[in-house]
Formats: C-alpha cells, structure tokens, sequence
C-alpha cells in the first residue's frame, strides 16, 4: 500500500473569510449519504473481518463537536478513516464554529481499496466546505496500515528532533476485532510496548503515540477497555501520557450504530495527551447522540480511576444516584485476601474435554456443573432439560479438572442481556449434590479457601452479597458488557467473616426475592 502524493485540494490562496459556512450545512448531509451507500456495497464477511463500522452523522457531529482544539492551524489525524465521516464532522464543526482556524491539515488512514474510492470524495467536499468558510484545507490520504505505520515510526524516532510530525487533533472510530496471541498486529503493537487482545486498543495506543504534547484525542470504542485483565495493560499505558477529560456512554445498545445492528455498549471520551493528572472530568449519558435528553455530572478524576486500584478500573457513572452506591461498596470491610478467600475460573474447558464429557451421571462419573445448573440461588443437578453434559468421567486425566466436595460459590461468567441482573450467583451445596467431588466448567467463576470449599453460612452470605442490587449497580459502573471476570470479583471490598455469616444464616433452603434480599443485605452488612 501506499501513501497518494499529493494533498487532496489544497487551496492556492487564502480565500477571504465569510460570515456564514454555507457549505458545512449541507456538508454531514452528502457524506452520510456517501456512507450508507457504501456500507450497502461493502461485503458483510469482509466487514466482520476488518472490523469496519461505519460511523453514522449524528454520531460523527456528536463528537465533533467535544473537539476543543483553538490553534491558529490544526493538524487532524483520522486513522481508519472509512469514508471520512469524522473528518467530514470535525470540518463542518470548525467551518461553524465561532474562531476558525486559519488552515486544517488532515491525514485520513485508510487501508481497504473499497473506500478510498468514497473518502476521496468526502474530502473533495471537506476541501469545498473549508474554502467557502475562508479555511485553507489539506487533505492527505494514506493509504496505509494504520498501525504498521505507527510501529516504523516508533522504531526510527521519527519525533525525536521535535513536535513537527505531530497532530494536535484525533478523532476516530478504530475498528473492532479481537486479535489472537500469535497474530502480525500483536506482534506489531508489542514492538512499541502495546498489550492488547482487541484491534481498537491498538489504535488508540498508537494515536495516542502521534499527538503532540497537550494534543486531543476524540474516540468512539466499545467501553470493554474499562474493566477486565485483557485490557488492563493497555490502561495502564493509556493512563500513564493520556488523562480523560470527557467520557459519555450511551444508554441504549442499539441506537448508536443503529443500521449496522452493532449491540456493544459504546462509551466516547475526550482525552490530552498529559501528565498532569487534573482535577475534574465531565460524565454523561444519553439514550443516543441527542444531547437534549442527557445526563451531565463533573467527577474528580481519582472518582474516575481510582489511584489505589491495582487494576486501574474506569468508573462511570454519569448519574449522580451512583455516588451512594461507589462509597458503600468501597467502605466495606475486607478485601478477598482479608477474608483468605480466592476466586477461580472453572477448570473444564469443554471443547478440550470432549472424551470426558457424559449426558447423564453414572458409574465412575463426578457431577460437572455448568451455568444452566445455577437456579434460584442454588445448584440444581442434574439438570435434565439441557443440552449440556452433567458429568465428567473419573479418569487420571481428569483430576485436575476436580475439586474436592465443599461448599462454593458459583458466578456465571457470562449473563444473558435479558437478565435483570449483570452478577448471577449461586451456592453449591455438596448436600444437594451426592459426590467426593465435584467439576466446575469454564464459563463460571468459583470462590473456595486454598483449593476447598467454605464453610456453609460464609458460603450462602457470600451469594446473597453477590446477588444484591448494591453489587449489580456498582459493577455496572466500570463493566459495559456482560462479561464478568474474576478479575472484577477480586477487585470488590467485602463484608466481614462474621456478617458474611450472619447474612448466611438467614438463608434458608431458597433464596428470598430480590426486594427482601436487598433489606436482609441492608439490615446485616450495613446495620448489623
């Protein structure tokens, strides 16, 4: 691939400035017009495989208009431009705005030959649209691998006689795909010191390499990034030369790519490439990119990222109803290492266990426990109306897929959207369950002391803890998907030993509804 030589349109004299940008309100208009067009013609397995989601115009101005750039002459980078919509909104935003630049160098990274074809034309109409609000325009296409490039100029030290190659805006939308252990982007991206499993981190990481110092990145991503140890060191490294300054997350899955049926949760941030840490960052929320209907707070940015998490954890919580939620889990009394508790993910990896896995129990079978078997707070088992195996085969290859019988608490690992609540809980009671031992399968987390199970009232107030409306609300505050990891479980403060039992001992052979779990967690953790 290539870079194309020459500057798309660069104006040949400074055109006298005028008091209205006619051109940039038509502009969003013709460009989204230009993306639908070519969102029908792109090949949809080709799309999945790149990871393109085309950012739609009320998307794209949403953002735009979060830039707060004010130099004279701005250089922009869009990578993974598309069909140029962010550049099309950052223009139109800068053509209407009250202090225009003088000039506005845009480079556009754009790999896939099916739609440079279109950001060609877009920025044809950028150039347009720039001249007629008296802004000398440059565009400039590469067309390039994004992070291919960011790695050679990481290499050679491009930057390091000055500030000249730089950008002191960004905007984009990277693409979305996770990236395997072994693949040619992860090897690109830890040559210049990026761990990451997902395609959009290492743009971010990379853009964050080419602003200048006191530049701003403006990014729409999926808000995975905030939580989990997949992306952990990319935050760290992220935080380390990047402070937010804005973040919004938008309520409704559906609404943002709504033509693309995309579903993720997604989160826009404003950040500056700084190591000043700063005092205060805006959080908001909407059902969609209309402003009108939004919910706005300032936070101190320790409530964002809180300086003692191990983890680095981003946090957000738009409504100011979260704040009682975030102080109340945070003054509990223990961490799980206080408790001498460990949380683990379930041994079995089914696919991998294929030749151990049985339907139903019999001789020389352990019982295997899969999420279908958490109900109601309890492990049911056998379950006889899945399709899952309910026993595993006693075989010397399976013993360390084994635990010994115990009382455990089980999370699932993944919930169902329609569930109405992110942390599922359940006890397993070896009484319910007749075996020396037990298997717990890969998609659930499991709590146990050194290897063996708790004791019963520990055990059944842990689930019911787990199982309130408190810990689904304070996990909703850094999680945007229905993952659950035993990173984050770890990363919670607990009750005490002694009101984990108590709560347990008002447990009996069912849990209680969610409003009278609730006021027993109230009354025993909080009041006890």
């Amino acid at each position: 691939m290539k870079t194309e030589g020459v500057v798309v349109g660069a104006a040949r004299r400074k055109p006298v400035r005028r008091r209205h940008a006619s051109g940039a309100d038509s502009l969003l208009a013709a460009v989204d017009a230009i993306r639908r067009d070519a969102a029908q013609r792109l090949d949809p397995r080709r799309r999945v495989l790149m990871g393109q989601y085309l950012t739609p115009a009320s998307v794209a101005a949403f953002m735009a208009g979060m830039i707060q750039c004010r130099k004279r002459v701005i250089r922009v980078l869009d990578p993974g431009a598309g069909v140029g919509s962010l550049s099309a909104a950052l223009v139109a935003a800068m053509c209407r705005g009250p202090r225009r630049p003088d000039a506005i160098a845009l480079t556009a990274y754009e790999i896939d030959p099916t739609l440079i074809g279109h950001l060609r034309a877009t920025l044809d109409l950028c150039r347009a649209a720039s001249e007629d609000a008296g802004i000398r325009f440059e565009g400039r296409i590469v067309a390039e691998d994004f992070l291919e490039v960011g790695a050679r100029t990481v290499a050679r030290d491009l930057f390091a006689a000055g500030e000249d190659e730089r950008f002191e805006c960004a905007i984009l939308n990277p693409p979305y795909r996770k990236i395997r252990t072994e693949s040619r982007e992860r090897e690109i991206l830890r040559a210049i010191g990026v761990e990451t499993s997902n395609l959009y981190a290492g743009f971010l990481a990379v853009t964050a390499r080419f602003l200048a110092s006191g530049g701003e990145m403006v990014a729409i991503t999926p808000r995975s990034f905030c939580n989990g140890p997949y992306f952990e060191p990319f935050r760290r490294f992220f935080l380390e030369c990047m402070r937010f300054c804005r973040v919004h997350v938008f309520d409704a899955r559906d609404r943002a790519f709504a033509d693309a049926e995309v579903l993720q949760e997604n989160v826009v941030f404003r950040a500056e490439k700084t190591t000043d840490p700063g005092s205060y960052v805006v959080v908001s929320s909407s059902l969609d990119p209309d402003e009108s209907t939004a919910h706005i707070r300032t936070i101190e940015h320790d409530d964002l990222v809180r300086p003692n998490d191990p983890h680095a954890f981003i946090h957000i919580v738009p409504d100011g109803d979260g704040d009682p939620v975030r102080h109340r889990m945070v003054s509990l009394d223990a961490s799980l290492a206080d408790l001498g508790l460990t949380v683990s993910t379930g041994r079995v990896v089914d696919f991998r266990a294929k030749d151990l896995l049985r339907e139903h129990p019999g001789r020389n079978t352990v019982p295997l426990i899969y999420p279908c078997h958490l109900q109601r707070g309890f492990v049911k088992w056998p379950n006889g109306h899945t399709r899952k195996p309910n026993a595993l085969v006693l075989t010397s290859g399976a013993d360390d897929l084994l635990v010994p019988a115990g009382h455990y608490v089980l999370v699932k690992r993944f919930s169902a959207k329609e569930e109405p609540r992110r942390i599922v809980a359940a006890v397993y009671d070896p009484a319910d369950v007749p075996a020396d031992r037990v298997a717990f399968e890969n998609h659930l987390n499991y709590y146990h002391i050194r290897g063996s199970g708790l004791p019963a009232t520990v055990a059944k107030g842990l689930a019911a803890f787990l199982n309130s409306t408190l810990v689904d609300s304070f996990f909703r505050q850094f999680s945007g998907h229905t993952q659950v990891n035993a990173t984050d479980l770890r990363s919670f403060r607990y009750p005490s030993w002694n009101r984990l039992s108590a709560l347990g001992r008002r447990i009996g052979r069912s849990f209680p509804a969610q409003e009278e779990l609730d006021r027993l967690t109230e009354e025993v953790v909080f009041r006890g």
